[in-house]
């Protein structure tokens, strides 16, 4: 194995965002919050935004779907910055460090409207060769032609290439593609992972 560059998810990751960080502020009862995730503002109605439809569009459906909702479901993007709690420091200074020896890119399931936010607040950011963004290419992951659109921009090899996400789904398909692999759950310490891997 000869790694050559490395490649980050960033929600997960490098970002701690989770709706639940705004949510929790609305709802008195957690259950009913984790109903209110699971079945109207769910993890497939985001990805569509990510996958590139506008939010206004995406908030309207949602909001005539489910009129009893109307106000509740406008947070999502309303107050959306509430949902980006900070850095995963840990994992950031793994980032850096590995920065200093490798090229750096950035794969990432993000609303092209939402993620110029992110860039602004994190100034890890600034570090990364190439970012790759599914709300601008409208695909996300776990589309291989996705992974593609970054190997190819970049003139990379998915052999010579690590990922690291926090999405089982995403981490098969990049090993399908030939990229190492590390799958990051909530008791993976990435640096020990970094390690080893001899990087």
């Amino acid at each position: 194995m000869s790694i050559r560059n490395i490649i980050f998810d960033f929600g997960g990751v490098l970002v701690d965002w989770n709706p639940r960080h705004l949510y929790k502020k609305v709802f008195s009862d957690e259950a009913v919050m984790e109903d209110f995730l699971a079945n109207i503002c769910t993890d497939e109605w985001n990805l569509e935004q990510d996958r590139g439809r506008p939010l206004a569009e995406g908030t309207k459906l949602l909001q005539l779907q489910f009129p009893e909702h109307h106000d509740t479901i406008g947070l999502f993007y309303g107050q959306w910055e509430q949902m980006l709690k900070g850095a995963i420091q840990d994992n950031v200074d793994v980032l850096l460090a590995l920065k200093e020896k490798y090229p750096v890119y950035g794969l990432t399931n993000w609303s092209a409207e939402t993620f110029p936010v992110a860039l602004e607040r994190f100034s890890f950011f600034e570090v990364f060769d190439g970012i790759v963004v599914s709300g601008t290419e409208k695909m996300i992951k776990p589309d291989k032609q996705f992974f593609q659109v970054l190997l190819d921009r970049y003139k990379l090899q998915a052999e010579h290439s690590l990922f690291i996400d926090d999405n089982a789904k995403n981490i098969k398909a990049a090993e399908e593609m030939g990229f190492t692999t590390i799958h990051l759950k909530e008791d993976t310490r990435l640096q020990e992972e970094i390690k080893n891997l001899g990087l």
